[in-house]
């Protein structure tokens, strides 16, 4: 529980660092929206992203894996669009902001993985099972 809720929060930062940081995304909504953004986006992440990259798997292999840059562009889209749904306010206004923003999400995600050790329990999980 305390790992999802942890997961949770270095999606928000890392989907707050994108608003700032990549022009073409914006947020409007007050800052525990943030939050359900970040939940919506776990979600797309977890049970959307896996679909597009079996389907997409020749491309990654000829690509080396940059292809995923584009599905994580996608996904960042994805979650935007689905969050409009809810009218909570966070928009990408194009595939090249999207890119940009997938980026960022991708390097802060990271960062923030490694310092808090999320990433250190998803590694020697993935030891124990592989």
């Amino acid at each position: 529980m305390t790992r999802m809720l942890l997961k949770i929060l270095v999606n928000a930062v890392s989907l707050a660092a994108a608003v700032k940081l990549v022009s073409g995304i914006s947020f409007t909504g007050a800052w525990w929206m943030m939050i359900i953004i970040a939940v919506i986006f776990g979600y797309v992440n977890s049970f959307i992203k896996p679909f597009f990259k079996f389907f997409t798997f020749p491309l990654l292999i000829l690509s080396l894996g940059l292809f995923t840059f584009v599905i994580n562009a996608l996904m960042l889209k994805l979650t935007a669009w689905v969050s409009g749904f809810f009218e909570l306010g966070f928009h990408v206004q194009g595939f090249w902001p999207a890119l940009k923003g997938a980026l960022v999400v991708s390097i802060v995600s990271l960062i923030l993985n490694c310092a808090t050790g999320t990433m250190e329990a998803i590694n020697h999980r993935n030891r124990l099972q592989g």
